[in-house]
């Protein structure tokens, strides 16, 4: 599925919970999705444009503001794209491109990476027990909640890796050299 169909597959999405002005389904995506998923506003006006040329999407206009809404075609549309087979997208991580190349820093340097890492991973878990929270207590659709609780718990998991990676390499890459037994000189 090319980037665009998941672009739209995001929008349709968003739109099939609720009616939302571009700028309320920005905050949403990125809100809601946003721990595996994002879109700039620079994809959502020009893909509201098409799917509503399409008829997957209608507006309505008060005050210069449009709210768009979800068409039967289009839930139609949202219900074929999500069955498709989703596209295997190509990891892009700062942090491991920095591991990788860490021959060039010092222990101190890499020390600082994985903090941060860390200190992000925590913030993550920290952030998911939240969201599990208002999905709990029926702040949100309760008609969704599980499915939502399907994607906090794959954060969750990924930031408990996370940590679990931060702690194998500072025991592998930070942690003193053994001692081979031999005295040196």
């Amino acid at each position: 599925m090319a980037r665009q169909s998941q672009t739209d597959l995001a929008v349709l999405g968003a739109l099939s919970i609720q009616p939302m002005t571009g700028y309320e389904l920005r905050q949403a995506i990125t809100d809601v999705l946003g721990h595996f998923w994002h879109e700039s506003f620079g994809q959502i006006y020009p893909c509201l444009a098409t799917l509503q040329q399409l008829g997957f999407v209608t507006s309505t206009s008060v005050d210069r503001s449009s709210t768009y809404r979800i068409t039967a075609a289009g839930r139609r549309e949202l219900t074929r794209r999500l069955r498709d087979e989703p596209e295997r997208q190509q990891p892009r991580n700062a942090t491991l491109l920095r591991v990788f190349f860490g021959a060039s820093l010092d222990d101190n340097d890499l020390a600082a990476i994985l903090d941060r890492t860390e200190l992000q991973a925590r913030e993550q878990l920290s952030t998911f027990a939240a969201a599990r929270e208002q999905i709990a207590n029926g702040e949100h659709h309760s008609v969704h909640g599980h499915y939502w609780l399907a994607t906090v718990s794959a954060g969750e998991h990924a930031a408990r890796a996370q940590l679990a990676w931060v702690n194998e390499t500072r025991a592998t890459i930070l942690a003193p050299p053994k001692s081979s037994g031999k005295d040196s000189p």
